[in-house]
């Protein structure tokens, strides 16, 4: 369906950028039954609504105005519409798209946002503007201050609305609100309508029409969800794999913290990966500078906070990859959302630890997303993989019509060299910037038994669930060395990347420990074991038993804890009288 009369100037604009037809929401808010009307809109990330609301309000601010080329927007003076949204991010990107829509009907759109040098902002709004976006602590400011003076205020809209009571804006918004004429349309576009949007749309609004932009999880249509099983503590090698596998143009990384924002963003950049950092400790301008990179192409990845999970659009966002779980299913859903965009397919990565699983099942289900699941990718699908790509290159380049001087440059090098060297050095020279692989352990795609509660340990069970017999391994330290269960478990799971419920049995003896691993695990569990999780406890060996302890075959649990054994050469003495326990590494 084409889109519905418009403004010649906005309908140039539309046609400028490829507009042939509106989106669900673009086509509800302008059905005839919308003019003049207040709006409650749920519409989700990606699905187009920036311009929807550029176009709901264009009546309003284009009202009463004429010339000979049609409708125009009056000369700048005080703001006809305010657009308040929740992140720096979201408001200067909404700015960019209004700019260009409004721009021949002579629009002028300005930004406030915390950040920014106010003196400047004080500037372009005293020069008059059309539309004012900011975010509410900002734009609550300048009107307080006189800066900008809402009395000519027609429309305004709340953009994310619910993110924007999630972040504690509640009061910004009413101050701003209250400031607005009585006589306006008031927008309000959120991803849900919860309790308290639903209380604010009453105190605000007036008889406002409820809109249901498509239907549930539409807006997620073109993501593919796949979920990556990994060993714990392999993260940062997964995504490094991820990257190399998928090879998209643009890729988000998400991280929970700043400082895995850190971590994971110099890693990356040590690998060769032309990397950016998008986190809440930065400013303004290194944030700008950061997004200006992958839309320019200088970078292809962005590692980042949730601070990015909403507002921001970046071309061929073909991947998001999120390196630790989520905590929720909105969360899940707005960074997922950053890819599969106006009609692009993309790719949205869960990296689960193997003994994580039921969570991130749950997490899925909550979202009411299906993801596939199987192993990250390991070194040799990468290497597969770039044998396609760079033959597929190799072929491109040489279908290309050659100079006569390159020609006769290639013929002297095939007099001294096979055709067969001169191909293989191009295939190097294609193969030489690309990051290596990781190599990752293997994982078992079976789904592991109930997770471990926060609290106290589970005792482990038997090694195969059914009684079967487990597969016996022993370990270089006994009472001769302090070896108790009590630390023993969680180290043999985080040296063997296992879980509770693939260990079995432990023997504690005077000078070794056996212990049983569910014989689905135990390949799993002895390619980790061989590889020491951190330097301090390289001097601890596992290795395959021969078979069970003797008279030992029928204890199915671990021995009581014991007290600790007398100091005889532990290791770490630095830490005596503690019992010696490997440290994780930090």
């Amino acid at each position: 369906m084409p889109f519905p009369d418009l403004p010649p100037p906005l309908r140039a604009a539309l046609d400028s950028r490829g507009y042939a037809e509106p989106t669900p929401v673009q086509s509800a808010v302008l059905a005839p039954e919308t003019g003049g009307r207040d709006l409650l809109v749920s519409a989700q990330t990606g699905s187009g609504k920036t311009v929807a609301y550029g176009l709901a309000m264009a009546p309003d601010l284009m009202a009463g105005v004429e010339d000979g080329a049609g409708q125009r927007l009056p000369p700048p003076g005080q703001p006809l519409a305010l657009v308040i949204a929740p992140t720096r991010e979201l408001a200067l990107q909404v700015r960019g798209e209004l700019s260009w829509l409004y721009a021949p009907a002579g629009g002028r759109v300005a930004s406030v946002v915390g950040g920014t040098d106010p003196v400047a902002e004080r500037r372009a709004l005293a020069a008059g503007v059309h539309v004012v976006v900011g975010t509410p602590g900002r734009m609550r400011d300048h009107i307080e201050r006189g800066n900008l003076r809402p009395a000519a205020v027609r429309a305004v809209v709340l953009d994310e609305a619910d993110e924007m009571l999630d972040m504690g804006f509640r009061e910004e918004l009413e101050a701003i609100l209250e400031a607005l004429p009585a006589e306006r349309r008031t927008l309000l576009f959120s991803a849900t309508v919860p309790r308290p949007i639903a209380a604010l749309a009453k105190q605000y609004q007036r008889d406002a029409l409820r809109i249901e932009a498509g239907g549930e999880g539409a807006q997620h249509r073109d993501i593919e969800y796949r979920a990556l099983l990994i060993a714990p503590h392999e993260t940062e090698r997964a995504v490094v794999n991820a990257l190399r596998f998928f090879d998209a143009p643009r890729t988000l990384v998400f991280c929970r913290t700043r400082a895995a924002v850190a971590r994971l963003h110099g890693n990356l950049a040590e690998r060769g990966f032309s990397a950016v950092a998008l986190s809440g400790e930065l400013s303004q301008s290194e944030r700008n500078r950061a997004l200006q990179g992958l839309r320019d192409g200088r970078a292809r990845v962005c590692v980042a906070t949730d601070v990015a999970a909403r507002g921001i659009d970046l071309p061929d966002l073909g991947l998001v990859i999120h390196a630790e779980l989520p905590t929720d299913p909105d969360t899940l859903l707005h960074r997922s959302g950053r890819t599969g965009r106006a009609g692009r397919k993309g790719i949205s990565a869960l990296m689960v630890a193997h003994n994580r699983r039921r969570s991130a099942e749950r997490l899925l289900q909550a979202a009411r997303l299906r993801a596939t699941w199987s192993p990250a990718p390991g070194a040799e699908d990468i290497r597969a993989r770039d044998a396609e790509r760079i033959a597929a290159q190799a072929l491109e380049m040489t279908g290309a019509e050659a100079e006569a001087e390159d020609l006769d440059l290639a013929r002297a090098l095939l007099a001294e060299r096979p055709p067969e060297a001169v191909a293989a050095t191009l295939v190097r020279l294609l193969r030489a910037p690309l990051p290596a692989p990781e190599e990752l352990a293997e994982v078992s795609e079976r789904p592991v038994g109930r997770e471990p509660s926060a609290g106290r340990p589970s005792a482990p069970r038997e090694a195969d669930g059914a009684g079967g017999e487990g597969v016996w391994f022993r370990l270089n330290l006994g009472r001769n060395g302090d070896a108790d269960p009590r630390w023993l478990l969680p180290f043999l799971c985080r040296r063997g990347h296992v879980t509770r419920q693939e260990i079995g049995r432990i023997r504690v003896m005077e000078r070794e420990t056996r212990f049983e691993v569910a014989s689905y695990a135990a390949a799993r569990f002895a390619n980790a074991a061989r590889r020491p999780s951190a330097d301090e406890d390289e001097h601890i060996r596992i290795e395959p038993a021969a078979a069970a302890p003797s008279g030992e075959a029928a204890r199915r649990r671990p021995p009581a804890p014991r007290s600790p054994a007398p100091y005889r050469g532990r290791p770490h003495q630095d830490r005596a009288p503690a019992p010696a326990r490997p440290r994780r590494k930090e």
